[in-house]
């Protein structure tokens, strides 16, 4: 993984920040910089968002989905605009729907994420 720089954007911090916090994503963050030839957070969280929701439906398998959402919505709390985008769109946004498997996992979500998610697709 690259050294955290303070110069990077928030996003980019949001990825090494949650790879500090859940080690399992290493292999995903590598590979994706393999093939994207850098850290792009919006494209990356998709890989975060299959990881938990995978984690959540056989519990117990890494990515702990526990501690990712414990992350992003400590992450979520501070209001920092640019995170909360990359969140919103690219993790909440493209969490399963009612009818896919893991949609049970919306309602794992804390409350300002719930309060985000809401927003965004009510209907679930």
């Amino acid at each position: 993984m690259d050294p955290a720089d303070p110069a990077d954007p928030p996003g980019v911090q949001l990825v090494h920040d949650l790879l500090l916090h859940v080690p399992a994503f290493r292999g995903a963050y590598e590979s994706h910089v393999f093939r994207q030839g850098g850290v792009l957070p919006h494209v990356f969280f998709w890989d975060v968002v299959q990881g938990t929701v995978r984690s959540f439906l056989a519990d117990g398998a890494a990515p702990d989905w526990r501690r990712t959402l414990d992350f992003l919505e400590e992450r979520s709390s501070r209001g920092d605009s640019a995170v909360d985008e990359v969140i919103v769109t690219s993790f909440l946004g493209d969490l399963p729907s009612p009818q896919e498997p893991g949609h049970g996992i919306v309602r794992q979500l804390g409350p300002v994420m719930s309060a985000k998610f809401l927003r965004i697709r009510p209907g679930g």
